[in-house]
């Protein structure tokens, strides 16, 4: 890849990841730093990473969620030193919706599982979940298909059948 086609492939996928780091870590400073970062690394490897077969805007999504995990670790280690603490703090509650969700897709397999994140979350074209993942993207829209048919008869059974896990 050549410097002109890394620019212009970082001004296209640089605000996407930084959308994507941003929803996980909930600090906008951060996903950029952590996306930045990822951008460096892959510019140092651009002969491995960003040439060839692989998907170079999933290995610097992975290297960037990586940062971002390492460094709340380090942040919360810190934290924990200076205050004092041994012991987390409690969280709150998470809402009835969100654990109906997250019970749903939890039922499903990995593949279907990894599809639907994918594609409703990071919003990734079947096409770039293909690449991803390694499937076909016939495979990929089969997964989203299934997946979505079972995650609404769990949701669906959960509504008419709360389980306990629910109810916390």
């Amino acid at each position: 890849m050549t410097e002109d086609e890394f620019d212009l492939f970082y001004a296209a996928a640089y605000p996407r990841l930084v959308g994507q780091l941003y929803a996980l870590t909930g600090d906008y400073a951060e996903s950029q730093d952590v996306v930045q970062e990822a951008f460096v690394r892959a510019w140092d490897r651009r002969s491995s990473v960003l040439n060839g077969d692989r998907a170079p805007e999933a290995w610097i999504r992975t290297v960037a969620h990586r940062l971002a995990m390492s460094r709340w670790r380090r942040a919360r280690h810190w934290w924990e030193l200076v205050r004092g603490e041994s012991t987390p703090r409690s969280a709150p509650e998470p809402s009835p919706d969100h654990v109906a969700l997250v019970t749903a897709l939890r039922r499903l397999p990995e593949a279907q599982r990894t599809a639907i994140v994918l594609h409703h979350l990071c919003d990734l074209s079947v096409e770039q979940i293909a690449a991803e993942t390694g499937a076909a993207a016939g495979t990929v829209k089969a997964r989203l298909s299934r997946g979505r048919t079972a995650l609404a008869a769990h949701l669906a059974s959960e509504e008419t059948h709360p389980t306990e896990e629910a109810c916390v």
